[in-house]
């Protein structure tokens, strides 16, 4: 689906450019012969989604910034990309990266973001403190809040960083990213990853390479490990039974991070696993390959929530 969407969405509005001395225009379709499959992740240029952008092999770029935020650059196949975290909030239309080049000169590449309506989903929480926390509560939110942020600004430059993933635990894809969730009637944020139904204990696996930036246990997210792929990739994996690794830990594609569990607020045992690529939360389905994409979440879901106490 996501696919015909983006054949259809963009065929006609390639990218523009206010530098054609500097940079080669090219909106690269998910279907473009240029990668191997599964190298990189899959183009949808929707809020919540990805843009690649091509960029110019020979000029001299040392970094790009979408809204202020530093961002992926990757070599494929003899080409540089941009690989770009579209925000949630993102208004479609007209949107420029900023281009860094030695020497302090700057250019901007511009793309259009296309509309995406995401579904619905209300949900029933027993416990209230989940839905609306105590003075208590709030100040540990708002420090949860700062490690979070903290963790997700991490920077580094390994060789190679990986953006074929491989889904990190067995089970069904239980709530897709982006849902407008309503929490007892009342509107919060959309959701941030994608929810992973398995069993209590299930392994929870890295996608891949990366570093481990540091765990915790969250008001919210319950027990927690962030793992780092490089340049502002990093992955988050929520409501874990327990964790099995440590901040610093280098990790295979593959090495067990922890296990399915039920803490923090949650619907029963599952993992939620949030990407997120240059400080932006993106849809996780778009590093899977095609054929373990996760449907849509239908229009509208009820769900009874039994909260962690």
């Amino acid at each position: 689906m996501i696919m015909k969407e983006l054949t259809s969405g963009f065929k006609n509005t390639p990218c523009y450019i206010l530098s054609l001395a500097l940079l080669l225009p090219m909106l690269l379709p998910a279907t473009s012969h240029s990668l191997q499959a599964n190298e990189m992740p899959t183009a949808e240029q929707v809020p919540g989604g990805i843009a690649i952008l091509q960029l110019s092999k020979d000029r001299p770029i040392t970094h790009a910034e979408f809204k202020g935020k530093r961002i992926l650059i990757a070599n494929n196949n003899g080409n540089r990309y941009a690989v770009v975290g579209i925000p949630l909030n993102t208004k479609p239309g007209k949107h420029t990266l900023q281009i860094y080049l030695a020497g302090g000169k700057r250019d901007v590449l511009g793309f259009d973001v296309q509309p995406k309506e995401y579904a619905t989903q209300h949900l029933t929480v027993k416990n209230k403190r989940m839905v609306n926390p105590n003075a208590e509560d709030m100040e540990r939110i708002i420090e949860n809040k700062k490690e979070i942020t903290k963790a997700f600004a991490q920077w580094t430059t390994p060789e190679l960083v990986t953006m074929n993933f491989k889904p990190p635990v067995n089970g069904r894809f239980s709530s897709s990213f982006g849902l407008r969730r309503f929490f007892n009637k009342q509107a919060r944020k959309p959701h941030s990853g994608m929810d992973i139904a398995a069993s209590k204990g299930t392994q929870v696996k890295a996608p891949a390479d990366g570093t481990v930036v540091t765990t915790g246990n969250y008001f919210f997210n319950g027990n927690t490990a962030f793992l780092d792929h490089g340049q502002g990739l990093i992955t988050l994996y929520c409501h874990l039974d327990s964790i099995k690794v440590k901040a610093g830990q280098k990790i295979k594609q593959g090495d067990v991070l922890g296990t399915v569990g039920m803490t923090g607020r949650v619907t029963g045992p599952h993992l939620h696993w949030s990407v997120s690529l240059n400080q932006t939360m993106v849809n996780p389905a778009l590093f899977l390959p095609g054929n373990l994409i996760s449907p849509e979440t239908k229009e509208t879901e009820d769900l009874k929530i039994n909260s962690a106490k």
